[in-house]
């Protein structure tokens, strides 16, 4: 069966065949969808295999299984509902015309429970190019507006002493600065010895939490600062986090979105940056070495406030959010919140396409001159590996890329342990 199908401004052919083969078996029930190539990889235009196989006991596991296979976050190429033989169901096809990113889902229901696997085959990931366009202004413009924040409002720093956080070496302060008619607020470690020492400020995943004091970091020797990005103190009781999350702050990243000053992360972009002004005035600090680390929504974080102050030095960043809005503009995924989901009409709209770009991962990558160290996974369902190799591919200078292939969008010691390690290196030696 041949068919031919048309997505925006791409068009994919796809040569697809079902084949039942002999299973091998693992304990208890589980359900996986693996590939015909270790890594994962194909050359454009390559056929992919995919394997969808069932066990339960250590014996091939028959019954029906739901795949589909698509683009990441796109309408399903091919859907069906197929009837396993010997625990297996082998899906093939000719690849895509042009890089990117195809995946395959499957669920099967045992006695009640669903069980759900993917597996997310990319074509030469490495040329995949932005879609976002870079506004002819956008290093003014951010220069100004922070060289204007920076102007005209003070920083007013304020330490509160945690005593029943810190230790016998370890200080805890929950602090605060002025971002002028608001405050970024955060929990601040700093080794009780004298120092200097190196200091890593650490930007937040999205959502509305409570934050706790890091004493690893400083137990190395290296100064921590997690800020929030809300506006709110971050050690109140978690029932204030979930009000804000179902109330007041639900939906925050569309907030403004038709206004370039007003969106939401205007101001989380200068607060960020302003923490960096906030650690050099600790007279325990260095004044040198300095890292920024962040996961999903502090991924795109961490890259976009190296790309406003040049005084951080590396760049830990993992599974980035903000990815290549433009994505969803040209036929492809876009990166998280997924602001132009095709049908999400209260975003199509031409001023939001205007305010965009300049809140945008991509235009930030471009300017990095620091070193970056980039993890995620291809399984990632919140912040497409299409997005994230945008952001990866755009960045100009020293940069290093760490896959883990099965991985979705969660924390891993497979991803964190060897970039921390980076990161430690890269601030001591």
């Amino acid at each position: 069966m041949r068919t031919i199908f048309k997505s925006c401004a791409f068009t994919y052919s796809i040569v697809f065949f079902i084949f039942l083969i002999v299973s091998s078996a693992t304990a208890e029930v589980s359900l996986t969808v693996t590939l015909d190539h270790a890594d994962w990889l194909y050359a454009v235009g390559e056929s992919v295999e995919f394997t969808v196989a069932a066990q339960e006991d250590g014996k091939p596991l028959d019954g029906k299984v739901t795949w589909s296979i698509q683009l990441e976050k796109m309408p399903d190429f091919f859907s069906g509902e197929t009837a396993l033989e010997n625990g297996k169901l082998v899906l093939r096809s000719h690849g895509l015309d042009r890089p990117g990113f195809l995946r395959c889902a499957a669920r099967m229901e045992v006695e009640g429970k669903e069980y759900r696997a993917l597996a997310t085959a990319g074509f030469e990931p490495e040329k995949i190019e932005p879609t976002t366009p870079m506004p002819a202004d956008f290093r003014d413009y951010w220069r100004k507006e922070l060289k204007t924040m920076r102007d005209n409002v003070p920083l007013d720093p304020k330490l509160e002493k945690m005593d029943h956080e810190s230790n016998d070496s370890v200080d805890v302060f929950h602090i605060n600065y002025n971002l002028g008619g608001s405050r970024f607020y955060g929990m601040l470690s700093v080794p009780k010895s004298d120092g200097p020492f190196p200091a890593l400020l650490r930007v937040p995943g999205a959502g509305i939490r409570p934050y706790r004091a890091d004493l690893e970091w400083p137990a190395k020797g290296i100064i921590h600062l997690s800020v929030g990005i809300h506006g709110i103190p971050v050690n109140l009781e978690q029932r204030l986090y979930d009000d804000l999350r179902a109330g007041a702050l639900a939906n925050y990243p569309e907030f403004n979105l038709d206004d370039r000053e007003r969106y939401y992360y205007h101001r989380v972009f200068l607060g960020c940056a302003r923490a960096v002004d906030f650690l050099f005035s600790l007279d325990k600090f260095d004044k040198k070495n300095l890292g920024i680390q962040g996961g999903s929504q502090g991924g795109a974080l961490s890259i976009i406030t190296a790309g406003l102050d040049e005084r951080i030095r590396y760049v830990e960043c993992m599974y980035p959010a903000m990815c290549d809005h433009y994505g969803y503009l040209r036929g492809r995924a876009g990166g998280w919140p997924h602001l132009f989901v095709p049908g999400k009409t209260n975003t199509w709209k031409s001023d939001k396409f205007e305010t965009a770009p300049y809140y945008d991962v991509v235009n930030f990558a471009r300017i990095l001159t620091v070193p970056v160290y980039m993890g995620f996974g291809y399984n990632d369902e919140t912040c497409p590996p299409t997005s994230m190799f945008a952001a990866y591919n755009a960045i100009p200078g020293e940069k290093e890329l760490l896959i883990v292939k099965e991985l979705g969008h969660r924390v891993s010691e497979r991803l964190n342990d060897p970039m921390d390690a980076w990161m430690l290196k890269q601030l001591t030696e």
